[in-house]
């Protein structure tokens, strides 16, 4: 799309608002059945279309390395075949998982005589605003669809070629489908403005969710006249407890950090209770080191590590980076090869850290006390709490939701990673049989 004067923004996002909310009472009342057929025909397409798909993701590709964008960020624009086949599986899961809309619960039999209770029912329209991640795309479409909600997204400009080529694909599945093929609408012009508009229609969008850098969802929590759905940081903890299996504590905590650098739910931060921190920390100092990770440490936990790894340059690889943390790494959501590490006493420290530190996201705690477990579930004040495992599974598809619409770190509504049932609304039923109230 060329370049659009102010007039021609607010008349085009106008047109995608009245679009969607056309679309989403069609969705509304669309059968089980053809919105599963909708998912396992967006499924089968996607697997069809993998090298059309590699070639429009090779120009985002080339345009973010030509405008020397981070390697986290390049990283999160790969459209690989294995990213294809995830969210492929994850249609397939969501189509055959049940359907959540028309669902009634709580009926009671009142005093008067009528009958009371909820029914779910979709949101209606929600917008998406995300950046990086064109797999989004398909996360956000295949939970819209199933929900039986419209969407308008709007992804990064660095992804618009993935982007655009992935929404062909969805509004083929659907229009093949016999579903309104304005279900799902792609925002067609990187022009930010576009941006402002959308989280100013109430009239017709009813959700706002923002996936992206903190930059982006503060200036849209800030502007939106819609309620906005989000999350603003992922800083992510390990705590690794006394007493705890040491072989599985260095296991998980490796995975939680180096799996992958650039995703919100890898671990950004480390805790060791002081009794077992002069046998864990060596342990674990090691592996980053070998793996290139950066250590940035509290007093105690600077002498640990220290005198375990190596300082001196090894031919072919660089020396460890270990250094003193400063107060602003303890908050830092780092999506790099960097983790901050602490030692503390032990439980009670270890929670009141990270319920002052964390951004409410995802935390885990490494233990063999299953009574020190229970209170890090109770207390820890995050959307996903974790025992035993690592970080890296707070996500939609590992939490069997099919896909994940984002991660929330609010209270109210929608919280952890957001799948079907943060996409739908309840509303009072009232039966009765001609009862009149006095």
């Amino acid at each position: 799309m060329t370049r659009m004067n102010a007039f021609n923004i607010a008349e085009y996002t106008q047109t995608l608002g009245l679009q969607a909310k056309a679309a989403s009472f069609l969705m509304a009342k669309a059968s089980t059945a053809t919105k599963n057929s909708a998912l396992r025909r967006l499924a089968a397409l996607l697997r069809a279309n993998i090298a059309i798909l590699a070639t429009n993701n090779a120009l985002d590709l080339a345009r973010a390395l030509a405008n020397g964008l981070s390697e986290p960020m390049v990283d999160r624009l790969k459209l690989t075949p294995k990213v294809i086949e995830t969210v492929a599986q994850g249609c397939e899961q969501l189509a055959a998982m049940p359907d959540l809309i028309g669902e009634i619960s709580g009926m009671k039999q009142q005093p008067s005589g009528i009958q009371v209770g909820q029914m779910r029912v979709p949101i209606g329209v929600f917008g998406m605003i995300f950046e990086s991640r064109p797999n989004v795309t398909i996360e956000a479409a295949s939970l819209s669809i199933k929900s039986g909600n419209a969407c308008i997204l709007r992804g990064g400009s660095e992804a618009i070629d993935s982007n655009k080529a992935l929404a062909r694909l969805v509004q083929q599945a659907l229009v093949e489908s016999g579903l309104p093929a304005d279900a799902v609408q792609l925002v067609q012009t990187t022009e930010r403005e576009v941006v402002g508009q959308l989280i100013t229609m109430p009239q017709y969008v009813d959700v706002i969710i923002p996936r992206g850098g903190k930059s982006l969802i503060e200036r849209i929590s800030r502007d939106a006249k819609v309620p906005v759905i989000k999350h603003l940081d992922g800083n992510c903890h390990v705590y690794v407890d006394d007493p705890c299996d040491l072989e599985m504590a260095v296991r998980v905590a490796d995975n939680a950090k180096t799996n992958k650098y650039s995703p919100c739910n890898a671990s950004e931060s480390l805790l060791v209770a002081r009794g077992v921190a002069p046998t864990f920390l060596p342990r674990i100092a090691a592996v980053f080191a070998a793996k290139g990770v950066e250590m940035r440490c509290d007093p105690e936990a600077l002498a640990l590590v220290k005198n375990a790894v190596r300082s001196e340059p090894v031919e072919g690889q660089h020396p460890p980076v270990i250094v003193a943390a400063t107060e602003q790494d303890w908050f830092e959501e780092f999506l790099a090869p960097i983790i901050s590490i602490k030692v503390v006493a032990g439980l009670d420290e270890a929670i009141a850290h990270i319920n002052h530190y964390g951004s409410h996201h995802t935390d885990a705690i490494l233990t063999r006390d299953h009574m020190h477990a229970q209170a890090f579930l109770r207390e820890v004040d995050s959307g996903s709490v974790m025992v035993n495992a690592s970080t890296r599974f707070a996500d939609g598809f590992e939490y069997g939701l099919g896909a994940e619409i984002g991660i929330s770190t609010d209270k109210f509504h929608a919280r952890g990673p957001v799948g079907l049932e943060g996409l739908t609304s309840l509303k009072y039923i009232v039966l009765g049989q001609g009862e009149v109230r006095a």
